[in-house]
């Protein structure tokens, strides 16, 4: 409970420069969110309901939507004032909704044949991420799709060492206030990352058909599961 006050607190206090900072703070940024959705919506129908995961301030959401603007989507984050955003991105849009809660106790119950995220699932404790991908797999129809666009670290601690370093020691270059480097770091603390190959290693275990990491550039990367 303390954990998911304090991720709740850290992100309502950046809401507002949530958006212009991730270009910043993720040196792939283009290819990691859009290129990648362009990637993966091109060769799937139509989804009917899109659950997005740690939305935030419904930047994914806003890539998928630019494919898939028929579908309807659910938007849950733990942060009301990241939601708050995304409202006003998708002002007038009868097809999105919002829910404010703590989806690792509890999905929508709204039925869905796709679940999104970003940057969010590497929050929780290994437990965690394997109960929240049991459910998904259950509430899932066949052929569902579960799409991870997340943060990891590389599984050994020299490798986690190099991308670490690489990472903060570029942040400056790109533009980034002390102040918004010293809350990134107050941040950081809150991360319970885990490798690519044991998430993936997860999702078959949880029944999965289908689990491919298909895009990685240093400490991001975005995983696959269809059932």
């Amino acid at each position: 409970m303390k954990m998911r006050r304090e991720i709740e607190e850290q992100f309502n206090k950046i809401a507002g420069e949530y958006d212009e900072n991730r270009r910043k703070f993720i040196p792939c940024f283009d290819e990691f969110y859009q290129k990648t959705t362009d990637f993966i919506t091109s060769n799937i129908d139509a989804p009917n309901r899109v659950i997005d995961l740690g939305a935030g301030t419904g930047l994914l959401t806003y890539y998928w939507y630019q494919r898939f603007p028929g579908a309807a989507y659910i938007l849950i984050d733990l942060a009301k004032d990241m939601l708050d955003i995304a409202r006003k991105r998708f002002d007038h849009l009868e097809n999105i909704s919002y829910e404010v809660g703590n989806y690792s106790h509890k999905l929508p119950d709204a039925a869905f044949d796709a679940v999104i995220s970003a940057l969010s699932i590497h929050h929780l404790e290994d437990g965690e991420k394997q109960r929240l991908f049991s459910e998904i797999y259950d509430r899932l129809p066949q052929g569902g799709l579960f799409v991870n666009y997340d943060q990891f670290c590389a599984g050994q601690p020299e490798l986690n060492h190099w991308y670490d370093t690489y990472w903060e020691n570029h942040l400056t270059d790109r533009g980034l206030s002390d102040q918004d480097i010293a809350l990134w770091r107050e941040r950081r603390k809150l991360d319970r990352e885990c490798a690519v190959e044991q998430e993936t290693a997860w999702l078959a275990n949880s029944g999965f058909n289908t689990v491919k990491c298909v895009y990685s550039c240093q400490k991001f990367a975005v995983i696959v599961a269809v059932k």
